[in-house]
């Protein structure tokens, strides 16, 4: 597992101003929490934050003041637009204890039954899994290309590497070779229902930050 390196800086406590100008600089207010250890507030570098994300990582080195600490990457909160990250959340850890965390499903092939017209339908973009920090996967590569049509894929039909357990259900449903019609049924119905509000992706939740309530200067 790669370990992505950001550049950070330490921050005191200063309202929703503060996180504004921290952002104007090109950087991320950050919570480190964990341990037992109080919390602490730092921010981190934007560019070096999207190169992380953009490359899945789950853990991050973050060098402050010549030192560096290794954290789980637990939350990140962005935009209405989903793009920009404005908060994150750190977790400090022991490199060999177990966490909980969520991967990325990687899709496989194509479904046999997409010959007879088929539609795969994903179900799931990401696995809850809970794994040794040190070995957290990029993602989790799935074949589909076996489906035929009509046919479910479920979570335990996934072959997970070794040192890895799942936290869903066995029966939780993956994805699902859709007949054509049944298809354009659900988007149809999807259509009509309207889409729902998107919230902030939420990867884990640390302790609340109330500096964006506080006071600003």
């Amino acid at each position: 597992m790669e370990i992505a390196t950001v550049q950070g800086e330490k921050r005191q406590l200063a309202g929703h101003h503060g996180n504004e100008r921290l952002r104007r600089r090109g950087f991320v207010p950050a919570v480190i929490y964990g341990h037992g250890q109080p919390v602490e507030y730092a921010s981190v570098s934007l560019h070096d934050l999207r190169l992380a994300l953009d490359h899945r990582a789950h853990v991050v080195k973050v060098l402050t003041d010549g030192q560096e600490e290794q954290y789980l990457l637990k939350g990140v909160q962005y935009d209405h637009l989903q793009q920009t990250p404005l908060h994150v959340d750190l977790m400090r850890v022991d490199l060999t204890e177990q966490v909980h965390v969520k991967v990325a499903i990687e899709y496989r092939g194509t479904p046999k039954g997409c010959a007879a017209g088929g539609v795969l339908v994903t179900i799931l973009s990401d696995l809850e899994i809970e794994c040794e920090l040190l070995n957290i996967p990029e993602s989790i590569r799935i074949r589909v290309d076996h489906l035929e049509l009509n046919q479910t894929l479920h979570v335990r039909d996934v072959q997970f590497p070794p040192g890895i357990v799942t936290k869903h259900a066995a029966d939780d449903i993956v994805a699902v070779v859709q007949p054509p019609r049944v298809h354009a049924e659900a988007v149809a119905g999807a259509v009509v229902e309207g889409a729902a509000a998107v919230e902030p992706e939420i990867i884990g939740k640390g302790p609340k930050e109330t500096e964006e309530s506080a006071g600003g200067e």
